[in-house]
Formats: C-alpha cells, sequence, structure tokens
C-alpha cells in the first residue's frame, strides 16, 4: 500500500468514530469511502448496528458483498453520519466531488445527511477550487453538446467525459461533462449559475453541506468540526 492509499485508509477509520449504534449511515463513493464502507462492516460483524444509504450502485453493490443492511433514500427521513470522499476541498469547506460521476446521488444524500463527514488524504486541499481538478457537471444527453456550448460561455472548458460522443453515463443515464475553470473565485455564484442552464442535472460544487473534515497525510490525522449536525 502506498503513502497516499494508507492516508485514505486512516482518513477513513478515523471518520468511522462518528458512526454509533442504531445510526442511518450513508455510504459513499470513491476508493477513500470504500476504506470506510469495509471498515463500517468489520465493526457490524463486531455487533454495531446500523443501517446504510448508499450513494451509488457501486457503494450499494460493496455494502450487499459485506453484508450491510442497504436502505432507499426515499425509505428514511433524514440520515445521521454520511462518510464521502473529495475531490478538492477549498478552505471554506467547499468540495469538488464527481470523479467517479456519482455526485448527483451524493449530493441528494447529503442534503438528507445530519452531519456529512468528508475523507481525504492532503493532496485534496487545496487554496481554490477549479485549479488541480476540473468540476464535473452531469447533463441529459439530449443535446448535451449545447449544454457545454452554455457552460463554456461560463467560462471553463468542457470536456465530454466518454470522449467525443460522450460516452460515459452515470447511474441514472446521464452524461457528465468535466468543465476547467482554471480556478474558481466564486463557488456558490458559479453553482447557481451552472445549475440555471436547461440540460443540467446537477453540479460537482457542494457548499455549506461539510460538517466535518478528516485530513490524514505525513504529519497524521487532523479533524475539523466544521458545523453542528443540521436536517
Amino acid at each position: 500500500m502506498d503513502a497516499q492509499t494508507e492516508y485514505k485508509r486512516l482518513a477513513a477509520e478515523r471518520a468511522l468514530t462518528f458512526v454509533e449504534d442504531g445510526m442511518t449511515v450513508g455510504l459513499g463513493t470513491g476508493s477513500t469511502a470504500e476504506f470506510a464502507t469495509r471498515g463500517l462492516a468489520r465493526r457490524v460483524a463486531e455487533g454495531l448496528r446500523v443501517r446504510c444509504v448508499p450513494t451509488s450502485e457501486a457503494a450499494a453493490r460493496l455494502a450487499r458483498e459485506l453484508g450491510l443492511t442497504l436502505l432507499e433514500l426515499n425509505d428514511v427521513e433524514s440520515i445521521d453520519v454520511t462518510i464521502d470522499g473529495a475531490d478538492a476541498v477549498d478552505p471554506d469547506f467547499n468540495l469538488i466531488k464527481g470523479g467517479g460521476g456519482a455526485h448527483t446521488r451524493e449530493k441528494l444524500v447529503a442534503y438528507a445527511t445530519r452531519l456529512e463527514v468528508i475523507v481525504v488524504d492532503t493532496s485534496k486541499v487545496v487554496p481554490r477550487l477549479g485549479e488541480a481538478f476540473p468540476l464535473p457537471v452531469e447533463v441529459l444527453p439530449v443535446g448535451w453538446r449545447h449544454t457545454a456550448r452554455r457552460l463554456e460561455a461560463l467560462g471553463c472548458r468542457a470536456t465530454p467525459r466518454g470522449g467525443p460522443v460522450a460516452s460515459f453515463r452515470t447511474d441514472n443515464g446521464n452524461a457528465v461533462l468535466d468543465c476547467d475553470f482554471g480556478g474558481i473565485d466564486d463557488p456558490p455564484a458559479l453553482a447557481a449559475a451552472i445549475k440555471a442552464l436547461p440540460g443540467v442535472v446537477e453540479s460537482g460544487i457542494f457548499i455549506g453541506l461539510t460538517g466535518a473534515l478528516v485530513v490524514a497525510g505525513a504529519d497524521g490525522v487532523t479533524v475539523t468540526r466544521v458545523r453542528e449536525t443540521s436536517a
């Protein structure tokens, strides 16, 4: 296991300290979140009782393989804790997510969650969103080229995921455009402008949803409690 992978594992393991018996837990998507899901399954095998809501089909498949109890998002009023990763985190705890194309469901779960715990290694902590990782935007396949032009009018270069014909599909059956803004100065304003465009389903900008941030690196693991529980 290389150093970055070990940092992901350490961050995920620390995040599990937020989970208590009887909770409903959101299962994130991606390599760091997978460590958390596997760690949660070990705790369940030791007697912890939880119910889980996945943020993607991949997260659901892993949970089933591990024997975790799954619920649909529509089956719960709220989620106590969600542990998920991020592709970038800025100093205001805004996020870019969607490297795996699951950001729409991840955002739906995050909005239903009382405490969203974001787990990352130090490479994901950035001074400004959009510099190190492009912004994924889920769009309707019908007319995606027109949506791409509208996005580019906001100041980015929009690259269809899956090649020139935008062959990549999310769990929702939609396309993804990876938008390189070269840096995002006002994430809330940009998120609102993108959301208003015809054809856009959801952007990978997450504003005000981080409840706790767990970062692991060469100097160890740090936990920052951003806000108290909500939702």
